[in-house]
């Protein structure tokens, strides 16, 4: 393969990535007609689990928990993806895809802000220009002109919940990728979030599990969100920041709410009022800015 073949399919990778993410938030708004977010969230990490230790093993890239990092592993995991699965899924229930999207986008904007003032990392102007910017464009997307909300005050929260533990588990994560690598990292955070998720599970939701009698159409959208967004779309991820730089694969994460939108509106028929596309237009700039130039980044994981 040419360089320049080479750096097409790269590209080509990371985009696949980015819309495999883009499209959880439809295929979870899919499962979620059949299994409650806690069911639907501990059978795609249970999945998701398997496949990757799976996947480290066959390739002989297993690794040990080294001494002292246990704790580590526990904090982290409880923040993600444990609270962050619980802020994202019922802020999913109680909005829309891809309000939630857009409201997820928001973690690269935050990350830098409290990486600055927990370790000191430097903090350009255009990111705190492209978070103020996106901020209003959450905001034009959420009110209406007649000033009522086009989400439910607890999918705000819970959204809201989603983006801190993201942004906080970044800064732990950062700590953890100098001991391991980042695969054995998330499937190492996947098992534990789905002990985490187990008592849950077993107590609230396995009598209304037992009852739903699975399809095509749930046991598809299960599979792809556990293959495809948990597990597949990380593995691009990874292949395009080590082949075209964290910049660059930073930029197209923008990408992500736009296949949610457009995904929506296909297959779930979701309403766009002019409001609500200026607002994601008016984020997605603040995104854009919050990228140009931007030299340095805590490595993180949206979960989607």
């Amino acid at each position: 393969m040419t360089k320049g073949n080479r750096k097409i399919y790269i590209y080509l990778v990371a985009i696949l990535a980015m819309l495999f993410w883009g499209m959880s938030f439809v295929w979870t708004t899919i499962v979620f007609k059949y299994y409650s977010p806690i069911t639907t969230v501990f059978l795609r990490l249970l999945i998701s689990t398997a496949l990757m230790f799976g996947g480290l093993k066959l390739l002989g890239k297993m690794e040990k928990i080294k001494k002292g990092d246990l704790k580590l592993f526990l904090v982290s995991s409880l923040l993600n993806p444990f609270l962050y699965f619980v802020g994202e899924s019922y802020g999913l229930k109680y909005s829309s895809p891809t309000i939630s999207a857009v409201f997820i986008s928001l973690i690269p904007l935050i990350i830098p802000v409290v990486a600055f003032f927990s370790l000191r990392e430097r903090l350009s102007k255009l990111s705190i220009i492209g978070l103020i910017i996106s901020f209003r464009g959450i905001m034009m997307m959420l009110i209406n002109k007649d000033l009522s909300l086009n989400a439910t005050p607890a999918g705000i929260a819970f959204l809201s919940l989603a983006v801190l533990t993201a942004v906080w588990y970044s800064i732990l994560l950062k700590k953890l990728t100098a001991k391991h690598s980042p695969f054995f990292i998330i499937a190492t955070q996947n098992l534990i979030g789905t002990i985490y998720f187990l008592p849950l599970f077993l107590i609230f939701e396995l009598p209304e599990f037992l009852l739903v009698i699975p399809n095509f159409e749930l046991v598809s959208s299960l599979l792809s969100l556990a293959i495809l967004c948990s597990s597949l779309a990380f593995v691009f991820f990874a292949m395009s920041t080590k082949e075209i730089g964290v910049s660059k694969t930073g930029m197209l994460t923008n990408l992500i709410p736009v296949f949610t939108a457009i995904f929506s509106y296909i297959m779930l028929d979701e309403y766009f009022s002019i409001n609500k596309i200026a607002g994601m237009a008016v984020v997605m700039i603040g995104l854009f800015l919050s990228q140009i130039n931007k030299t340095t980044q805590v490595i993180q994981y949206t979960g989607t």
